[in-house]
């Protein structure tokens, strides 16, 4: 959906005193042959519509495909189906890449918006020579599906992806859109063997999350008066609701663009929207079906009943903890989605966890991606969104999966094509990404309006619960006496989203003359150009009539908003159905009390490990000093991990990824004694010179991978008593000996003798060896701090 924009000033619609009109015959007839030429792509939207359902609403996919597992089949059926997408020619599939699968949502509207076209989730994912799974569904649920049966079917679809692909260690990466996000993501945390890392883009999972300006859908749920009207309307349906219902939802969010913009725009630029406009209105207007169990659940367990980020939520009589997920989780919201704007797309970290320090020490990763202007359809199908933050995720997966444990911010800067930068080579492309370093308080800063009206949602989660309660008891038997599948079915087609494409379509009486007056207009197109004065009044009068309704929707917003604290709030019903303990205050206690056990158990083996371990050590406390690791950097590491003959200490099967994530948890809650405890770890100068080295080598990010002399390498060096120069000569002899040009990186045979120590880099003087071996005292390591933008 569109993002929100400020009204004008009405007085810009106003013509400047004296101009003429211009010749008014020729705007006449442009506006005329625009007219004719308008209804007939409203035609062809009637027959698009119409024909998409005589082919059975299949997905709107721009991929060729074939049938991998039909949901049908299942000993649990339901409409869902994994698909193999073909990619076009040109684009050879890389058969060590792991497999991605791509899960659209079912929220109303059919499958398709992930592959609308090539410059999307999986044109990106095809380009990176991945094979790509997608998972559809019918427009009809079968009889007695349940989230349930869909998620143990997605289960199965991942199985049969991993059997397909054995030469993959890795497992599939999992891209869940808008509904299909929470989705994944409650499934992840039921099998979290199945999953590599999971991207969920603008999919809500803290659904009282929000503010009265960013999201006012998440208010209907009180004006509604709770989760029975959904019900009721699945009975009418004879336990089908239909997914005209919430697309109408949709549309009402925004009027000015559903009454009037998406016409106005097609109408003033129908020679070249067209083609647009009917190719996303075909998608638009497939509407779907769930059974009465599924959307009962969606509603009443998330929607109003926000059980998922707070662990009440069950499977087959399992909680899900979304602490289980152990792959990494890849967020992706934007500010201009205003169904899951980011508070609601991200607060269910806190709320899951409490504390940022938590989940490293639980050995997790999050990373999140905010985008600053895109709607709610554009971050699935934008082409921009496409080749910019889905490129650079799908491009950064090795990178993602070797992060230390933590809660970062994955920030994108447009390369200067002026600027020549070391190492470009490990990130080709047109953008550099690095990863900020994230608190819980920079989530909560995401959403000025602070968390306090959620206490209102948490009372309106009761009312609603007595009011199912009370419609389950005395309506639901009589509702689904004079329910039937015909009715059902005569409801659904007299749907006003449905009358209004298949009434206008060739059926129509007028079709014929309208088809005979645009193709007149297209032979004979006259065309006014954009500064003719007619040409620009329309323009002010359109904005005019767009301003005017979003006003109209501001004020309706802050009225319900309104109400809703009123009726809902410490004055009304809030009295007598008092919230409950606000989510985020039981998980830091948790979190608390889960680091201070992690703590005593780390610190009695604090100074375990040798020269690997000592160098992860150091690493991350170098990047917690920078604020944020670089994806060169973590290429760069990679590299240094192959040179042979590291150390004594170090065979060629260490892990390094595995010992980074290790000592991430231990800096997690003991970051001082973590560096206290080097001298212990590295217990001669030459190991202590080399371990600085290695670190200095994968931490020369300040900012062109060209200065060894990081902050933390600085501190060291005092700290372990060493010499600065061996250090850094060393340093800088390790990333000579890999290369820095596609020609010259290289793991070579044989390491290189080290030089003996030079002098130090120029411009910089060297750092004096201090006289003692003094601990790092309480407080006194480098602190975190803010890396400032580019």
């Amino acid at each position: 959906m569109a993002s929100r924009k400020k009204p004008i000033d009405s007085s810009s619609a106003e013509a400047p005193a004296g101009m003429g009109w211009g010749d008014v015959n020729a705007y006449l007839t442009d506006s005329m042959q625009r007219t004719f030429l308008f209804l007939d792509t409203l035609l062809d939207r009637g027959n698009d519509y119409l024909e998409h359902l005589e082919q059975g609403t299949p997905p709107l996919l721009k991929f060729a495909h074939e049938m991998v597992l039909d949901g049908h089949d299942l000993p649990q059926p339901c409409n869902y189906a994994l698909l193999r997408l073909q990619p076009p020619p040109g684009l050879p599939v890389n058969p060590q890449a792991r497999p991605v699968v791509v899960v659209d949502p079912r929220a109303g509207h059919g499958p398709g918006i992930g592959g609308f076209k090539f410059d999307s989730e999986v044109g990106m994912a095809m380009k990176a020579g991945h094979t790509v799974y997608f998972v559809t569904f019918r427009p009809e649920p079968e009889d007695g599906q349940t989230l349930t049966t869909v998620l143990e079917s997605e289960a199965l679809f991942l199985e049969e992806v991993i059997r397909r692909h054995p030469q993959c260690k890795a497992k599939p990466v999992v891209i869940g859109n808008c509904q299909a996000g929470w989705a994944m993501m409650t499934l992840d945390a039921v099998r979290p063997e199945l999953f590599g890392p999971l991207m969920m883009v603008g999919a809500p999972a803290s659904y009282w999350a929000g503010s009265s300006k960013l999201n006012p859908m998440r208010y209907s749920g009180a004006t509604l008066g709770g989760t029975w009207l959904a019900s009721l309307a699945a009975d009418l349906g004879a336990d089908r609701f239909d997914g005209a219902y919430l697309v109408e939802n949709f549309e009402k969010l925004n009027p000015a663009n559903t009454f009037w913009s998406k016409y106005y725009n097609l109408w003033s630029s129908v020679d070249t929207e067209a083609a647009r406009f009917l190719e996303f209105e075909r998608w638009w207007g497939g509407f779907f079906r769930m059974t009465g169990a599924e959307i009962e659940s969606i509603t009443e367990n998330l929607f109003v009943g926000n059980k998922l980020a707070r662990g009440e939520l069950e499977i087959k009589g399992k909680q899900v903890n979304l602490r289980n997920i152990t792959a990494p989780v890849v967020v992706f919201a934007s500010w201009g989605d205003n169904i899951t704007p980011p508070p609601q797309a991200l607060n269910w970290i806190i709320d899951a966890w409490g504390d940022e320090r938590a989940i490293a020490a639980a050995g997790r990763t999050i990373v999140y991606v905010l985008h600053e202007s895109v709607g709610h359809l554009g971050i699935f199908v934008g082409g921009s969104v496409a080749l910019k933050e889905h490129d650079q995720l799908v491009s950064s997966l090795d990178v993602i999966e070797s992060l230390p444990p933590g809660l970062y911010e994955m920030k994108l800067d447009a390369k200067d094509a002026r600027e020549t930068r070391r190492w470009d080579e490990l990130e080709p492309g047109d953008y550099t990404v690095h990863y900020e370093h994230r608190t819980m308080d920079d989530i909560r800063k995401l959403n000025p309006e602070g968390r306090e009206e959620e206490a209102v949602f948490s009372t309106i989660s009761q009312w609603s619960e007595i009011n199912a309660n009370l419609y389950k008891t005395w309506l639901r038997p009589w509702v689904r006496m004079v329910s039937s599948r015909e009715s059902a079915n005569t409801l659904m087609k007299l749907s006003p989203l449905r009358m209004q494409r298949q009434l206008f379509s060739d059926a129509h009486p007028a079709a014929a003359f309208i088809r005979q007056q645009a193709a007149q207009a297209r032979t004979a197109r006259a065309e006014v150009g954009e500064d003719h004065p007619l040409k620009q009044f329309e323009r002010r009068m359109a904005q005019r009539i767009t301003d005017e309704l979003n006003v109209f929707r501001d004020q309706r917003d802050a009225r319900t908003v309104r109400m809703t604290n009123q009726l809902f709030g410490p004055n009304g019903l809030g009295a007598w159905l008092p919230p409950r303990e606000p989510d985020a205050e039981a998980a830091h206690r948790r979190a608390l009390k889960e680091l201070g056990e992690y703590r005593d158990a780390v610190l009695g083996s604090i100074a375990d490990g040798g020269f690997a371990e000592a160098v992860c050590r150091i690493v991350i406390a170098g990047m917690v000093s920078v604020g944020a690791f670089e994806r060169r950097s973590l290429r760069l590491a990679r590299l240094l991990a192959q040179l042979p003959r590291m150390h004594a200490s170090v065979s060629p099967q260490t892990n390094w990824v595995q010992l980074l994530k290790e000592q991430a948890r231990i800096a997690a809650v003991a970051p001082v004694e973590a560096l206290n405890a080097l001298e212990q770890m590295l217990p001669d100068t030459a190991t202590r010179e080399r371990a600085l080295a290695v670190s200095a080598a994968v931490m020369m990010i300040e900012p062109t991978l060209a200065n060894p002399r990081s902050e933390i390498i600085e501190f060291l060096i005092g700290t372990l008593g060493v010499d600065p120069d061996k250090v850094i000569v060393l340093a800088r002899k390790l990333t000579s000996a890999i290369g820095e040009h596609p020609e010259e990186i290289k793991t070579p045979a044989k390491r290189s003798r080290v030089a003996t120590p030079g002098k130090a880099a120029a411009g910089k003087p060297a750092v004096k060896k201090t006289a003692g071996k003094a601990k790092v005292p309480a407080g006194k390591a480098p602190a975190p701090r803010t890396r400032k933008k580019a």
